[in-house]
This record gives structure tokens, sequence and C-alpha cells, in this order.
């Protein structure tokens, strides 16, 4: 049985709110696998890196990709 996912978008400018049912967002998080064993060791890591001060500020995703 298919079921559709109704998502209530608004936007602001940059700024873009998207409002969803709880019990769908859960769902929706689950097929992405956030809840999944890899991605939940990778947010322990990222929690320990933050911590250790081994972060950096990036104003966009772009960022992430250009050569240091």
């Amino acid at each position: 049985m298919s079921q559709t996912l109704e998502i209530k978008t608004t936007s602001v400018g940059r700024r873009v709110i998207v409002e969803l049912d709880a019990n769908r967002l859960e769902r929706l998080a689950s097929n992405l696998g956030f809840y999944g064993l890899d991605f939940l060791k990778s947010i322990d890591r990222a929690e320990r890196d933050y911590k250790a001060g081994r972060v950096r500020e990036v104003g966009s995703l772009s960022e992430l990709r250009r050569k240091k």
C-alpha cells in the first residue's frame, strides 16, 4: 500500500520552512537511513570531534567541495 507524504512548504527569501506530520517524519527518517547503525555511529564520531574542537564553520555546503 502506497501513501503520499504531505509536506507544506513556505519560503521567505533564502529560507524554506517545511512542515509535516511527526509520524511521517519518522517514516521518512527511517527510509533515508537515519536510524541505521552506520549513521548513528557517524553522529557519535561527529559529537566527539565537536567536543574536541575539530570543527570549522562553513557558510554553505558548496564550501565543502572546495579544495584547501
